[in-house]
């Protein structure tokens, strides 16, 4: 595909399980052209993620063409808040070999400021994590929002059903301030994946998925069903289907729209006050109201599958660290 045609792509995460599958899309889907990772506090401890982030570059065989780029370690205002108990460390207790590579020096926001003027209207943000990154990108440069082409944002609830609170996702609970910032900058084109409806009836991978995902017996399906155990267990364990993907859905949706079988435009707002409601997203549907984001109501959970089996089926040329999937 020439470069031209591919979509100049920065994604935002707290690497850990599907953050990790959601960096494979982007590393390996010719349709993307990844021009930075940045790392935001969410998940689990934030150098954890960095060698989550780093590791996967490893496996895709594209490590030293991506840069990661360090950035918020805690919240706007609040206390960071570990989901380590769904992660475990996010990559089934894997270690990168020793390879002397190690995140750049430029922080994430000067990344993203940078990168979407150089990219002005094209760049495409996915952030997979709490929006802590993006909302400090915004105060730094007035500019950011207009110059930002699309943001696909993993989070939040359409119907109000959380999965760290009764009202809230977990990205939304961790930093509402960022999240709320985010929705009244001014982005033109806002895509929400979020909790629910989307990821718990259409991108939950039960056993049956698991065991074709392992069929395939790759490097890259053996990193995805060790990385995976802890969460599919925890996900199982809670009463869902399987283990849930939305991170590696909104990396999808971002390069395949066609994925999204149904989708409304709605006012989203965020909770920053309450305690008993903090985190929660209010999707505003009424006739009149004044949007600023397509909620994703519904994708085609089959393709979305296929594509992942088809994505872990390949052999990432370059470097490769097989040793990782060993210890």
């Amino acid at each position: 595909m020439p470069d031209h045609a591919r979509i100049p792509l920065v994604i935002d995460t707290d690497t850990a399980a599907d953050d990790c599958f959601a960096l494979l899309v982007g590393l390996l889907d010719p349709r993307a052209d990844l021009r930075a990772i940045t790392m935001v506090a969410g998940n689990v401890g934030f150098d954890q993620q960095v060698h989550n982030a780093l590791l996967t570059i490893g496996l895709s065989g594209r490590l030293g063409e991506v840069p990661v780029h360090l950035g918020a370690r805690e919240p706007l205002e609040r206390e960071w808040i570990s989901a380590a108990e769904v992660h475990g460390d996010g990559v089934g207790g894997l270690r990168r070999p020793d390879n002397g590579r190690d995140a750049d020096d430029e922080p994430a926001v000067d990344a993203l400021v940078r990168l979407a003027r150089v990219h002005r209207g094209s760049l495409t943000i996915v952030a997979i994590g709490p929006l802590t990154n993006i909302a400090l990108a915004v105060q730094r440069d007035p500019e950011f929002a207009a110059n930002v082409g699309r943001i696909v944002i993993m989070g939040g609830s359409i119907n109000g059903r959380g999965n760290i609170t009764a009202a809230a996702e977990y990205n939304i609970y961790v930093d509402p301030e960022a999240a709320d910032e985010v929705f009244r900058a001014g982005f033109a084109d806002i895509v929400v994946v979020p909790w629910d409806p989307t990821t718990l009836h259409d991108a939950a991978f039960d056993r049956a998925a698991i065991a074709r995902i392992a069929s395939v017996d790759t490097v890259l399906s053996r990193f995805f069903v060790r990385a995976n155990q802890v969460t599919f267990d925890f996900d199982v364990a809670a009463g869902l289907a399987g283990s849930t993907h939305p991170d590696s859905l909104s990396a999808l949706v971002a390069l395949d729209p066609t994925i999204v079988t149904r989708s409304s435009r709605y006012r989203v707002d965020v909770e920053t006050v309450s305690e008993l409601t903090r985190g929660a997203t209010v999707f505003d549907w009424k006739p009149g109201v004044e949007t600023n984001a397509t909620g994703v109501e519904a994708v085609d959970g089959n393709a979305f599958l296929d594509y992942m089996i088809d994505l872990l089926g390949r052999t990432p040329t370059g470097q490769i660290a097989p040793v990782a999937l060993t210890n």
